[in-house]
């Protein structure tokens, strides 16, 4: 397999990492660099003496299979699109793009040349999560209740998309994942002080058939240093991930009974679990790898992409009209 990484910035440029590493164990048989600024793709590409280009309409010429593309989400749709038509498979980091509709094209752009087509939620692959998610399965928490997760972080807001496209559509697809569904109602605000026109602070309420998930994003919080936290609450247990740990779940036997008569706490302790730990770029990616040879689909598929988009969409209007939107 030929593969090609579109984008070297902050990102591609762990990719480009993950690709040559495969390549080097022969995973891969080549990897091409592409990235429009030369001098950042020349440089990098001689770092790991690959090959490179700056127009990604060369990469059919250079005989690709599959790419990541990990260029900004305004170029999703565009650059995606003509790769597919093209008979590549694609892995586009996530937001898949910045529309429903442009989402959902590139999704039947897929289908109908037959591809592969992938989104980079990571959090699929994250250790600690999947440990979660299978303890979810096998009713160990109960009847979830109640989500509650925080991305928080001193910085300036990025210039091309707001934290709702750059870090709720994580949280948006991670409740999706854990729940196994979508959401019926939500309700967001949206904060944009800093830079006109993009959201530095996300704050989102999604309901479930019969469960709540909160979601707090914001760029503008220097209280904590970097936070990244999830809280699952259920009918038996509760759970507690930090995300810069890769590989530690937190369970909690923490729950409220009826005890002649009356409503009692019960709490018998906390466990922690450690999970092994592997990197989730790296199995993203080989899990990719692999679809593409097979023709089959990831756990993070075009179609799951293009369905956070759709709610972040709906999260929009909400915001816009001040509202509950029904989904």
């Amino acid at each position: 397999m030929n593969y090609g990484v579109i984008g070297t910035g902050y990102w591609g440029t762990n990719h480009v990492r993950v690709a040559a590493e495969l390549h080097e164990e022969g995973v891969i048989d080549s990897v091409v660099l592409c990235d429009v600024d030369e001098e950042r793709v020349s440089e990098l590409a001689e770092s790991y003496s690959l090959p490179y280009v700056t127009d990604p309409g060369e990469l059919p010429d250079r005989g690709v299979d599959a790419v990541t593309l990990a260029t900004p989400s305004t170029t999703h749709h565009g650059i995606a699109t003509n790769l597919l038509e093209a008979g590549i498979d694609v892995l586009v980091e996530k937001p898949l793009a910045l529309s429903s509709d442009e989402a959902w094209d590139i999704v039947d752009t897929a289908d109908r040349n037959d591809c592969t087509l992938a989104v980079g939620h990571i959090f699929r692959y994250h250790p600690a999560l999947q440990e979660l998610k299978r303890r979810i399965d096998r009713g160990e928490l109960g009847r979830i209740k109640y989500l509650n997760t925080s991305r928080f972080s001193f910085r300036v807001p990025r210039s091309t998309t707001g934290a709702l496209y750059s870090l709720a559509v994580h949280d948006v697809d991670i409740s999706n994942y854990l729940l196994d569904g979508r959401p019926e109602h939500l309700y967001c605000n949206l904060d944009s002080i800093i830079r006109e026109g993009i959201d530095e602070t996300v704050t989102m309420v999604l309901e479930y058939d019969d469960a709540t998930s909160v979601i707090n994003e914001s760029w503008q919080v220097p209280v904590f240093g970097k936070e990244r936290s999830l809280t699952v609450v259920g009918s038996e247990k509760a759970a507690y991930i930090d995300y810069l740990e890769d590989n530690v779940v937190e369970m909690y036997d923490s729950r409220v009974v009826e005890s002649e008569g009356t409503l009692v706490t019960r709490e018998e302790g906390r466990n922690v679990h450690e999970v092994q730990n592997r990197e989730p770029l790296r199995v993203e990616v080989e899990e990719f790898v692999e679809a593409s040879r097979s023709g089959s689909e990831t756990r993070s598929s075009g179609r799951i992409g293009a369905e956070a988009v759709g709610i972040l969409e709906h999260a929009e209007r909400s915001a816009d009209t001040d509202s509950v939107v029904t989904l």
